[in-house]
């Protein structure tokens, strides 16, 4: 698995050519706008509500001794639950929302890699929204439930920076299974493209990394985040079914 974690973050290397070569850029005007507004609006609420969320845990804790360090890592364990749980929601929203147009750019990008000649599902672009929810609201929901008992591994000391690292790779794994189903709905049903994840994580492991890691960069990060991860998620998702058949 190590091996297909480390091509799929390299496949990034070669989106940017993918992308230029077929002249994409226009197909992800609406995604991006999509991609600025969720960002702006969870990036608001997070400043909103991060006070009230570290002051709410430091109550928690109700004797004298150890209060000073109990409130350093109140603090910590908030900004990590606002940025986790921001990250959360915005790529599901945005992935999901983005559907009907990052689906015909895998669909070109997958013809010119391959041709004509394989047969695929042909989809509406009302089928690709639907199923760009679904897909997202069941991993919003899979995400949420092990990201809870993950960040209460936060409060005791060293093992805090294990649920660290645990909240990256689990955030990568779901970026990259969204990325990576704009291509299989056209060769596989709902449950076939779940299963084609499970014994394909690390295609979605790496190519989730890319996507966690460009979303942390500030404005530019938010506008090629979806450009790039769809694009080396594709060409990659593409091998391994080629392999498989």
């Amino acid at each position: 698995m190590i091996q297909s974690v480390v091509k799929s973050v390299f496949a990034y290397a070669k989106a940017l050519t993918i992308i230029n070569t077929l002249k994409l850029w226009k197909y992800f005007v609406i995604p991006i706008l999509i991609s600025v507004f969720t960002a702006i609006v969870i990036i608001s609420l997070a400043y909103t509500f991060s006070g009230d969320i570290g002051g709410y845990i430091k109550t928690i804790w109700k004797w004298d001794f150890g209060k000073e360090t109990f409130g350093v890592v109140s603090t910590f364990i908030s900004g990590l639950l606002i940025l986790a749980l921001g990250l959360i929601l915005y790529k599901h929203i945005i992935m999901a929302l983005s559907a009907p147009f990052m689906s015909p750019v895998s669909e070109k990008i997958e013809k010119h890699l391959l041709g004509d000649k394989h047969e695929h599902r042909r989809t509406t672009n009302t089928e690709q929204l639907v199923r760009g929810i679904r897909i997202n609201v069941r991993n919003l929901f899979k995400e949420l439930f092990f990201t809870i008992p993950i960040l209460m591994l936060g409060f005791i000391p060293v093992i805090g920076i294990v649920s660290s690292i645990l909240l990256f790779f689990m955030q990568s794994f779901y970026a990259g299974f969204g990325n990576m189903d704009y291509t299989l709905e056209r060769h596989f049903s709902y449950k076939e493209s779940l299963s084609f994840v499970q014994r394909n994580k690390g295609i979605a492991i790496g190519n989730g990394i890319g996507f966690v890691l460009l979303s942390l960069i500030p404005i530019i990060g938010i506008i090629i985040v979806l450009p790039l991860s769809v694009t080396s998620a594709t060409t990659e998702t593409l091998k391994r079914i080629q392999e498989e058949l």
